[in-house]
Formats: C-alpha cells, structure tokens, sequence
C-alpha cells in the first residue's frame, strides 16, 4: 500500500543510515527500531554521501566574514575554506562560489539578503545554517554540472525566481532539513524540456527533512532525472502541487506528510510532457490523492537508508528544520 492515514514505523529512527550496503528499490521498514538522533548530521546522506562524498572546505582554513567584499573574497578562492558568516550580508547580485568550500551561518545570525549563490561547474560544496532572503534571482542556484553539493539546515524565503534551483547536469546533490516559506517556486531540478542529452543520466538528488511552509509549487518540479528521492518531507498548506515529475523523470516519493495540500503529487505541469512517480507510505492529513505514474520505471534508490514513519515526519522536521539547529 502506498498511502497511510494511520500511524506506520512509530519510533523509527531521524538518521539515514549510510554506512551499510545498497538497497533495493523497494524499501522495507526496518526489522530493528533504529536508535533516534539529534536533527543534524555531521556528513550529508543521500546522494551527496557517494562519487566520493562531499566534505566542502574541511581540512582548510577557517574565516569570519561580515561584509560582501569579505565573502566574495572567500567564496571565489581556490583551495578548502570554511567559510563562516557572522550577521547580515547583503549581495549586489548572483555571487559565484568555487570548489571545496564550507559555507556556514554563525549561530542563528547568519544572513544572505539582496542576491543568492550560484555554484557553475563546482564540486564539494556545503551551505548550511544560513537565512536567505530577498534575492532578486534566485537563493542558490547549482548548475554546469556541479556535482557532490549539500544544502542543509537553511531557511529561504522571498527569493524573486526560486530558492533552489538545480540544472544543467549538475548530480549528487542532498538537500536536507531546510525550511522554505514565503514563495511561490520552490524547488527546481532540470531547467528546460530540451536539455535531455545534457541531463538523462544525471540530475540525482536526495530531499529529505524539508519543511516546505505555505509555499506554492516546485517541492520540487522534476525533468529527466531518475531516481530522485522525495523522503521524509513536511508539506503544510501547498498552494498549487507538491511534487511534479515529467520529461519521464523518475521520482520516488516516499514517506512524506502532506498537511492541507490538494495535490500531493502531479504527474505532469505546464508543457512538459509526463514523467513517472513511485509512491510509499505516504502520511495524509485534509489532502488530496497522490498520483502516481509508471512505477517500475523509476530507478532503484543505490545508497542504504532508514526511513522515518510518515505520521511522525511532522513533528520531526518542525522540531529541526531551519537554521541555529547544526552541532
């Protein structure tokens, strides 16, 4: 069965386990209850723990930055960095960030107003604990095939395009316990109907313990890439969708709560032509039905995971999503 309305997996474990063999695609509930964790992790799960890993600036020297001159500095240097943001920064514009770089908010006081970060033909990139407001463009936009990125522990809002925009080739991508409010396009993965021969193959992204907060579309709005994992998510009073797969994308959405949202998932938006969803225990609360679309076509997920029960995904990803809550 792939929808509940009742309580599944009480107790399980917020962790995603990633030190043990691949899975298969389709995921059991665990036998054992797995031991339950603080809201952060110290190293990303999902896709941006393989090709690799993603480690960012660690091993590099540590800065303090408080003013725009100061980051891009920082942000656009070669080599590791940890780069620590201290009060509010305000961005001209679109900041480019290099490889190999940590960039973290201080405390709860780390801001990015006025413009967003793009990352172009990058790789080993963390951005985390951060407040992301006002962007004329977008937040954060991946795209040039960057690769190994973990987004996490963040809150966006008001961004004039969208908040995370992720295209053009770009792969192994984690975006985890961030809070999204105050916007209308959320989430975007694969740019464009004519970019198959650049994306197929590529564009693999794992979501999970998101808190998308009255947000309207895009959460996220999926082209070609396959799988991607839609896990362990919080949906409160959607707008338009929650999820939407098309330009045969395949999309595994699995043990999320969708709270006030009238269609959980769609199966195919705007003129792009339908892409396939596989669904899972996913938790209802006053919403419509999720569609699904050719299952058996969406990907086996290749890294192992222990998932969260969907009725309790609410009050997990309420109690950690957001910034001043990484260790």
């Amino acid at each position: 069965m792939s929808i509940t309305r009742s309580t599944m997996l009480a107790g399980s474990g917020i962790a995603l386990a990633l030190a043990a063999a691949g899975c298969a695609g389709a995921v059991r509930a665990p036998v054992v209850q797995a031991q339950r964790v603080a809201a952060f992790e110290n190293s990303p799960v999902g896709f941006a723990s393989l090709n690799g890993g993603t480690t960012g600036g660690a091993g590099g020297a540590t800065v303090t930055v408080r003013t725009a001159a100061e980051f891009a500095r920082y942000a656009t240097a070669s080599g590791r960095y940890v780069i620590r943001v201290s009060g509010t920064i305000s961005l001209p514009g679109m900041q480019k960030v290099s490889s190999d770089k940590t960039i973290i908010g201080v405390g709860a006081s780390g801001r990015i107003t006025g413009g967003g970060l793009t990352l172009s033909k990058v790789r080993n990139v963390i951005i985390r604990n951060l407040t992301f407001t006002g962007s004329r463009d977008d937040a954060i936009n991946i795209e040039q095939s960057s690769t190994n990125i973990w987004i996490d522990h963040n809150d966006l809002s008001g961004a004039k395009d969208g908040l995370i925009d992720i295209k053009r080739g770009s792969d192994y991508i984690t975006v985890s316990w961030n809070r999204l409010r105050n916007q209308d396009k959320t989430f975007l993965l694969g740019h464009s109907d004519d970019n198959g021969s650049e994306d197929r193959g590529r564009l693999r992204v794992t979501y999970v313990h998101n808190w998308f907060d009255g947000t309207n579309q895009r959460h996220p709005r999926v082209r070609f890439g396959n799988p991607v994992h839609v896990l362990n998510n919080y949906y409160s009073n959607i707008g338009s969708y929650g999820v939407a797969s098309t330009e045969n994308a395949g999309v595994y959405v699995e043990r999320n709560y969708f709270e006030n949202t009238r269609r959980p998932t769609v199966t195919q938006t705007g003129d792009s032509d339908p892409g396939n969803i596989k669904l899972l225990n996913n938790h209802l609360v006053n919403s419509g039905t999720p569609a699904s679309r050719n299952p058996s076509l969406v990907a086996p997920i290749p890294y192992p995971y222990i998932p969260d029960g969907a009725p309790n995904v609410k009050a997990i990803v309420t109690a950690g999503a957001g910034v001043g809550k990484v260790g």
